[in-house]
Parts: C-alpha cells; structure tokens; sequence
C-alpha cells in the first residue's frame, strides 16, 4: 500500500519545521535570552502555518496556545497550527446565517455554528485547531493549560477554560446543546 501525496507532503513539512526551529534556536536566544526554544518553535509554526492569524485572542487564551504548542513542539515533536481563533462579530453572524440557510432551520445551524453572542471566537477565547494529530494531542494534554475540547461532533474546536483544576468540563454533543453541570 502507498502513501498519499498528502501524507508524504504532510510528514515532509513536519520535518522540515522541526529542523528549522532547530536551526533557528541560535538567533532565537539572541533575541530572547532565556526563551529561545518558546521563540524558535514559534517562528517555525509560523512559517509552517503562513495564514494563522493569533490577533483578537484574549492575551490567557494566546498565552495558553502558545504555551501548549511549544510543550507539544519539544517534547512529543507534535505541531499545533490554529485554523481559526478569534473571529468579529459579523464574521460570526455571516458563518451562523449561511448555515440557517443551508440547513433550512436555526436549530440544525446551532449544531455547527452558533450567533455572535453565544460564540467563544467572538470573545476570543475559541480555537480550531489543526492538524487533526494537533488537536489530539490537546485533547490528550490541553487542560494542563486550561484548553479544552468543548463540543464531541468538533475534534477540532477547543477553548480557554481556566478555573477547572486541570479537569476538562463535560463535552457537550454539539454547539446548540446548553452546557450539562456536573452533579
């Protein structure tokens, strides 16, 4: 059996990151003596993921991720790349309304998509994470930095949830379903 294209590229560009971050730990530690892994890994994920954009995150929440994929980067040579972090308002309202009309209905939207007002990209505090392996491994070490995985039909989308202990919250089936609180 081959590898797909994709596999073979996939596997190529995690190399390749790493060993770029490798080679950038020199000029990394002149820059931020003290640091120089934390800023190496993030340069590198940078390059590796061009369109990431970490703007509107709640400084917690950028400071969580970032954290977390440094973790991931040096001692399981796991990268994290974010699809999607903060979104505004109409942003939001723009993906929610597509969705009602897609599906036809309000409440088969909110199993994929909620309004602005409900929504953790709206206030900074969402991540969709990337690549799939990515979002594993947050899901298996996240709540060592309060992110958790929030919604069981999304491995993707994961949020900034201080104030649990280092436990993740219970998941919910969906975005449209409230939040169950443990007994």
């Amino acid at each position: 059996m081959t590898e797909s294209t994709d596999g073979i590229r996939d596997r190529l560009l995690h190399a390749a990151t790493l060993a770029l971050a490798v080679l950038l730990l020199p000029f990394a530690a002149l820059t931020a003596p003290g640091h120089a892994r934390f800023v190496a890994c993030q340069w590198a994920l940078g390059l590796r993921f061009p369109r990431e954009n970490l703007s509107g995150l709640t400084p917690a929440t950028r400071s969580a991720f970032t954290e977390a994929r440094a973790v991931a980067f040096w001692r399981d040579r796991q990268l994290i790349g974010l699809t999607s972090g903060h979104r505004d308002a109409d942003e939001q309202f723009r993906l929610y309304t597509e969705e009602v009309r897609r599906t036809g209905s309000t409440a088969a939207a909110r199993r994929r998509v909620l309004p602005p007002e409900e929504s953790g990209h709206v206030r900074g505090t969402a991540l969709d994470i990337r690549p799939r392996e990515g979002a594993h491994w947050l899901e298996l070490h996240g709540a060592a930095h309060d992110l958790h995985r929030t919604y069981d039909n999304e491995w993707w989308h994961f949020e900034y949830l201080p104030n649990h202990r280092g436990r993740p919250p219970l998941r919910r089936a969906h975005p449209g379903v409230p939040l169950r609180h443990a007994a």
